[in-house]
């Protein structure tokens, strides 16, 4: 493909992001192409890696699209290859596929739990041993990693979520160590994020009597997309805590565990169950992607933006004046909230 000519081609960057067909990737893809980069979309469904594209180009970035599976580790690896080959080396890889599962756990079955895990956590592990193969040798780059308030906090109807949160976080942390030990100027940092308004909840396995919803308060994805932006600009740091959910949910679980534990089990059920009944013919994008050759294109945007944020003032303390001032701001807020649950 032609680079862009002048400054753009300076300062073009080469990004991938897995997941770029719908909600945070998809948002994360056009966030990144508003800078000129060049993306490389990753992603099952073909008619939203099509739109996805589309989307890249009117930003103002130079789109590739690749089918793939994240959980096919050797299907990644090619993924890389042709990226570097028609787009260049690779700057930023951005993980943000998953699938996942919203039951009880005694009503998941081994094979839907094998399968969740295999892209929702493998599918990270994957993406990441592809970047850091090409971008240890050249001893620059960054990975992004879409972390969440529920990879320190398991919560009821999403265990096998949870479960792969927490072990994307693990396998993060012990990465970072050996890229310190190594010297290396290659960066892994982990985007915790809360509840977020995306297509997921339209087209989740869905084992409840009502259709999903994300916990409240919940954030439009392009909200989102910007703090993963942010990130890979500012990759030094380790982790980031994004949104006053997310701080409140971490703080809670390391120090009050037993009192967020009766809160949940009183509150999360019904909570996660929005006013509509579930349907035999709901879409469903565990095994198959719900936006395949001649369907739907669910874009970034789920079902809730009526009530979604599109700002937050912990995530601008965040970004401006360090950790302290974002967890300050973030308790500040949440005991605001939890006030007002009162």
């Amino acid at each position: 493909m032609p680079e862009p000519a002048g400054e753009a081609a300076t300062h073009r960057k080469v990004v991938v992001v897995t997941g770029a067909s719908g909600g945070i990737g998809r948002a994360t893809a056009v966030a990144f192409a508003r800078r000129g980069d060049a993306v490389a979309l990753l992603a099952r469904g073909e008619t939203g890696l099509a739109a996805a594209a589309d989307d890249v180009r009117t930003a103002g970035g130079t789109p590739l699209t690749i089918s793939v599976d994240v959980s096919d580790a050797g299907a990644v690896e090619a993924a890389a290859d042709r990226v570097e080959a028609e787009l260049g080396p690779i700057d930023v890889w951005c993980n943000v596929a998953f699938s996942t599962a919203f039951a009880p756990f005694a009503e998941i079955t081994a094979d839907e739990w094998r399968r969740v895990t295999e892209v929702t956590y493998l599918g990270f592990v994957h993406g990441t041993m592809a970047a850091l193969r090409r971008m240890r040798a050249r001893d620059r780059g960054a990975v992004v990693q879409t972390g969440s308030a529920l990879g320190y906090r398991g919560i009821p109807l999403q265990s096998v979520y949870c479960g792969a949160k927490h072990a994307i976080k693990g396998f993060t942390e012990a990465v970072q160590t050996e890229l310190r030990h190594d010297g290396s100027n290659v960066h892994v940092t982990l985007v915790n994020l809360p509840g977020v308004n995306t297509p997921q909840f339209d087209w989740v396995l869905n084992r409840l009597p009502k259709r999903p919803q994300p916990v409240a308060p919940v954030y439009q994805p392009e909200f989102m997309a910007q703090t993963l932006v942010h990130a890979s600009e500012h990759p030094g740091r380790r982790a980031w805590w994004i949104g006053i959910p997310t701080v409140y949910t971490i703080l809670g679980s390391r120090f009050a565990p037993q009192l967020l534990d009766r809160y949940l089990a009183r509150t999360a059920y019904q909570g996660q169950q929005r006013g509509e009944d579930a349907r035999p013919d709901d879409p469903v994008n565990l095994w198959e992607p719900a936006d395949g050759p001649g369907g739907h294109d669910f874009g970034a945007r789920g079902s809730f933006s009526g009530r979604a944020w599109s700002s937050d003032p912990q995530v601008w303390a965040g970004r401006h004046h360090g950790v302290l001032a974002a967890v300050g701001a973030g308790l500040a807020a949440a005991g605001a909230a939890l006030r007002w649950r009162a």
